[in-house]
């Protein structure tokens, strides 16, 4: 492990025992941070309107007329229900 540096082999081997339960809980941060991380972005782009990455398998996209924009389901379904509920 690189996260900690010794003065001395002896040093290190006295703080072994301490290091390796620090280690281990940083370990297992690391590997929660890498399996958690959303994706920068996918082939498809971004929805332009809340930013996140559109999804790789959607059968088929909303996609507006108007500007031939494609957006994620979320927000075409947030739309809907404003329109929905301004009638």
């Amino acid at each position: 492990c690189d996260l900690v540096r010794y003065c001395s082999d002896a040093c290190q081997k006295e703080h072994k025992s301490q290091h390796q339960q620090e280690c281990k809980k940083r370990a297992a941060e690391l590997r929660d941070e890498i399996l958690f991380r959303q994706p920068e972005s996918s082939d498809r782009g971004d929805c332009p309107i809340c930013f996140l990455p559109l999804p790789i398998h959607q059968k088929k996209p909303p996609l507006y007329a108007c500007c031939s924009t494609t957006i994620c389901e979320g927000c075409s379904f947030a739309n809907q229900k404003r329109e929905w509920e301004e009638k």
